[in-house]
């Protein structure tokens, strides 16, 4: 039985994801995507739009399915290698 999972991101990050298809959260750690299985459900709430902004959404964005079985790395910019998983939205 697949479990659902709630990520509090801006939509701007959560919007980075869907067009790359892949999830991030908690600014890279791997351990929350590591306690996620291949068919879990993760569902995107944005506070707001920006990470540095003011300005309030407040919704649920995007709603998307675990495709893969572990979290990967990758080297977003210079020496940040956050964690990732593939996603279906």
């Amino acid at each position: 039985m697949p479990r659902y999972w709630v990520g509090v991101v801006s939509k701007n990050h959560v919007l980075r994801g869907v067009e790359g298809n892949f999830c991030q959260v908690c600014h890279g750690k791997g351990g929350p995507l590591n306690r996620m299985k291949k068919g879990d459900y993760l569902l995107y709430y944005s506070p707001k739009y920006d990470m540095n902004g003011q300005d309030k959404l407040q919704a649920f964005v995007a709603l998307g399915k675990i495709i893969d079985d572990k979290a990967y790395q990758v080297e977003q910019f210079e020496g940040f290698f956050p964690f990732r998983r593939n996603i279906e939205y």
